[in-house]
């Protein structure tokens, strides 16, 4: 690569202009990711908020700086497990664009660029709570550490490994207004967010199974089979659909409303299991399964708020 005399350099060939990119940092940060687990935190929040009787305007500096926290947090994580996954993404067409992987940074940045954020997000989150960064730090260890490093390689439970990770960011959002970890409410939402995953994702590795199979990743499809995971999916849609009932002490609307969405994504399962191929399958799961958490965390934000 020829670099121009009149731009500063990293490393021998890459310009501070390209590290410092947004389209750069963007990618290693994994924005849609953000967006997806601010939203879920929001939701928390605000549930918080209303168990708790308290006010959105006079919480707003803290939901301010929480949710910069979060994003933080979100972000580092997903920079360092750009880092550490490069060579397998470097074999998997969805994620060999990422900048760690096609030689336009050096990937050590994206590792640098994670620790700082994360720490500068859990340091926002204690600013409001300790339990917010309590629960920002969990977040961070299972999916940087169990999943990432530990099991994302070697077992086919990955995917529940990692739904840990992604059901605490409600809970970040809960902390920053109650103490009270443990309160039924908080427990839903964690419950809820654990058990929508698996069949979003198993969607997903459906959907790209021969780019797992390329890069060695034992997703459950690569190592089990395609009528395994539709099976698993339609078992945690099942438990998803009783699950609702925790949240029918707090408000009759969310409950029924998780109960019609999770009935309508089981029978979308059902009906399709053997009337279309496994790829359009794959594909209304996953479409279906957006629809469900957007129309779920919209209704927990306007039940709270208004």
């Amino acid at each position: 690569m020829v670099v121009k005399n009149t731009e500063l350099t990293l490393t021998g060939s890459f310009s501070l202009k390209q590290y410092f990119s947004w389209k750069v940092i963007k990618l290693i940060i994994k924005t849609g990711i953000i967006k997806s687990n601010l939203m879920g935190m929001f939701a928390g929040l605000c549930l918080a908020l209303y168990m708790n009787d308290s006010g959105f305007v006079e919480q707003l500096p803290n939901i301010i700086i929480s949710l910069i926290g979060t994003s933080f947090v979100v972000g580092g994580s997903g920079a360092i497990n750009n880092y550490y996954d490069r060579d397998i993404d470097s074999k998997m067409q969805r994620t060999k664009v990422r900048p760690t992987v096609d030689g336009s940074i050096n990937p050590r940045f994206a590792l640098w660029l994670g620790i700082i954020l994360v720490t500068v997000g859990l340091a926002l989150l204690l600013s409001v709570s300790i339990f917010a960064a309590i629960m920002g730090f969990l977040g961070f260890t299972f999916y940087v550490f169990a999943y990432t490093i530990f099991t994302k390689r070697s077992t086919i439970y990955n995917t529940e490994v990692g739904s840990l990770s992604g059901a605490m960011p409600p809970i970040i959002g809960w902390a920053v207004i109650s103490s009270d970890i443990f309160h039924p409410v908080a427990i839903a939402l964690f419950v809820f967010m654990f058990l929508w995953q698996p069949p979003h994702f198993y969607a997903i590795a459906i959907r790209r199974l021969e780019e797992y199979k390329t890069a060695g990743v034992p997703m459950l499809p690569v190592v089990k089979g395609i009528h395994r995971t539709k099976v698993q999916s339609l078992l945690y849609l099942v438990i998803l659909l009783f699950a609702s009932i925790l949240f029918l002490p707090f408000s009759k609307i969310i409950a029924f409303s998780m109960f019609g969405l999770t009935l309508a994504w089981m029978i979308l399962g059902i009906w399709g299991f053997k009337k279309v191929d496994d790829i359009k399958w794959a594909n209304l799961m996953f479409a279906f399964s957006l629809i469900h958490l957007t129309i779920l965390f919209s209704l927990m934000i306007i039940v709270s708020l208004i």
